[in-house]
């Protein structure tokens, strides 16, 4: 089928659904594209953290200097949870969203030190975190080990179900105009007229402007239009319990080793952190038993509670970044009318913002914020 659009989004997940339920919403004819269906890589295989302190792991990693670069970032993130508080009322559903706040846990004055050093860069950029030594962390979680010593506290992170939200957006999209061009691989993109022409399946859509939001998707689609994206992928897997009795209320993370825990709204505890998946014969991410055993490990170190849960089932996921792990986000000057939005690691909790954004852009309309830091092209030589 022929399509002529306003603008044409390509990739199903949170931030091609926001961008496409904005646009519609404001009048805009969009049509958004994607070569299998809603929600299938990372936005629909995510754990659901809604992060909104410096990620620890990146900070040990990259340093002091890293993490003040990364502030305006992390301010998206900040602003993006302030929509995730009113969204389920906005699409009509229940998005699971719970705010109780983040945990970074230490079990070592080293750890605690480090963890320190982040909190002080966060408070002086005006965030909420602070320390709590080992009296205030048990009175806050109860059911962490006694070899825990203490903890940062980011009172606005929490969870939200993946699952549910990125058809969410899309159903409010299509509620408010927007088509979907779903099982249809782009295999195409060229400069036609005043827009774009892009070939998905037997599909050919003329829009005015493209946004990217492909995420794993995002060097292939840059090849068809000669735009270098330095988007990698790093195959990781999450963990679900059964339902267990209300234990944990934060957001959890360790500072000795990848770990993330929370527990959903159905009572299962979500376990992950980055352990990576890994491929089959067939060349599929699948589940890595050993990284398996090492998060479970993991896990039960920092809540010993937990080990008497039986775990329901593991699955492997996508997480994309980019070399300095701030966002790619505006237009291409050498593409007027392409524009590309991908949150590295922390899609989910950003993609409401980033819908936002990437609207306005669309639309002619000047952000709130200098997003500069985030320039498509700032990694051109």
């Amino acid at each position: 089928m022929k399509y002529t659009v306003e603008t044409a989004i390509i990739g199903g997940g949170i931030t091609g659904a926001a961008t496409a339920y904005e646009l519609a919403k404001r009048g805009v004819d969009v049509a958004l594209i994607d070569g299998k269906d809603l929600n299938t890589e990372a936005s629909g295989r995510n754990a659901g953290s809604l992060h909104g302190m410096i990620q620890h792991p990146s900070f040990r990693e990259f340093g002091e200097e890293w993490a003040r670069n990364f502030l305006p970032a992390l301010g998206m993130l900040q602003d993006s949870l302030e929509i995730w508080e009113t969204l389920s009322d906005e699409l009509g559903v229940d998005l699971e969203v719970t705010r109780n706040g983040g945990l970074l846990i230490g079990a070592s004055e080293e750890q605690l030190a480090a963890i320190g050093r982040k909190v002080a860069i966060e408070q002086e950029a005006g965030y909420p975190s602070r320390m709590l030594d080992q009296a205030e962390l048990r009175q806050m979680a109860p059911w962490v080990s006694d070899a825990m010593l203490g903890a940062e506290y980011m009172p606005t992170e929490g969870k939200a179900n993946p699952l549910v939200t990125a058809p969410a957006y899309a159903r409010s999209a299509r509620a408010a105009g927007a088509r979907f061009v779903l099982g249809s691989p782009v295999t195409a993109i060229t400069r036609s007229g005043d827009g774009y022409l892009v070939v998905a399946g037997e599909n050919s859509i003329h829009a005015r402007s493209l946004v990217l939001a492909a995420g794993d998707g995002l060097p292939a689609l840059g090849r068809m239009l000669s735009l270098d994206i330095p988007v990698t992928s790093e195959p990781v897997q999450v963990t679900a319990t059964e339902p267990v009795r209300p234990l944990v209320k934060h957001l959890v993370y360790y500072a000795g080793d990848k770990l993330t825990l929370k527990q959903a709204h159905s009572g299962a505890l979500l376990i992950g952190g980055g352990w990576p998946a890994r491929q089959n014969a067939e060349g599929e991410w699948v589940v890595n038993p050993d990284s398996l055993r090492d998060n479970l490990r993991v896990a039960v170190t920092v809540a010993p509670s937990i080990g008497r849960a039986q775990v329901f089932r593991t699955w492997a996921g996508i997480g994309n970044a980019t070399p300095d792990l701030l966002p790619l986000l505006g237009e291409y000057e050498s593409m007027p009318g392409v524009f590309i939005g991908m949150y590295p690691h922390m899609g989910l909790t950003a993609g409401p913002l980033m819908g936002r954004i990437l609207a306005d852009l669309t639309t002619g309309i000047t952000p709130d914020r200098d997003l500069t830091p985030f320039s498509p092209t700032r990694f051109a030589a």
